[in-house]
C-alpha cells in the first residue's frame, strides 16, 4: 500500500431508528447546519430519483490548519443500508456509509473511507504524518458524530 493511501474506519452510533439517521447523512447539504468541520457543500449536479449520479462539491475545515476541497459522486444507494461516493480533487478515492439497525432499535453506521492524498505536500509528508493525518480524519468525524447527536 502506498504511503499516501488511507484507509479510515468511523463507527457511529445512534439511540434513533435507521430512516431517521439515514436522512440527516443522506442530506448532504444541510452538513454544514450540524457539522462543524464541513464549511460548505455544493451541488454540482443532480442525480436520478435514487440520487446515483448526483455529484457535490464539500469543502472541509479540519482540525490541522487546512482546508480540503473535494467532488463526490453517488455511485451507489441501496435505501437505509448503503450510500458510496466517489470522491476526486484533494483527495481521490471511495467512501461508503453503511446503515444497520441494532437490537435496542438504534442504528449503527460505518464510514469506510478509502482515499489517496493528491496535493503535493501531503503526498510528500504523507509517509511521515501518516498518524497525523488519520488523527485529523478522526477528529472531523467525532465532530460530525456530535452534531449529528445534537
Amino acid at each position: 500500500m502506498a504511503a499516501t493511501h488511507f484507509t479510515l474506519i468511523s463507527d457511529w452510533h445512534f439511540d434513533a431508528p435507521v430512516a431517521r439517521v439515514w436522512d440527516l447523512i443522506e442530506r448532504t447539504e444541510a452538513w454544514p447546519r450540524w457539522w462543524r468541520a464541513v464549511q460548505r457543500v455544493e451541488v454540482l449536479r443532480e442525480g436520478a430519483s435514487d440520487e446515483l449520479g448526483r455529484t457535490i462539491r464539500i469543502t472541509w475545515k479540519t482540525a490541522l490548519p487546512y482546508t480540503l476541497t473535494f467532488d463526490v459522486e453517488t455511485v451507489r444507494v441501496e435505501q437505509h443500508r448503503e450510500i458510496e461516493g466517489r470522491a476526486l480533487g484533494e483527495l481521490d478515492g471511495r467512501g461508503i456509509w453503511t446503515f444497520n439497525t441494532e437490537e435496542e432499535g438504534g442504528c449503527h453506521v460505518r464510514y469506510l473511507w478509502r482515499v489517496e492524498v493528491t496535493r503535493r505536500w501531503m503526498r510528500l509528508l504523507a509517509p511521515l504524518l501518516r498518524a497525523v493525518f488519520a488523527w485529523n480524519h478522526n477528529k472531523v468525524m467525532a465532530w460530525g458524530l456530535a452534531g449529528a447527536r445534537a
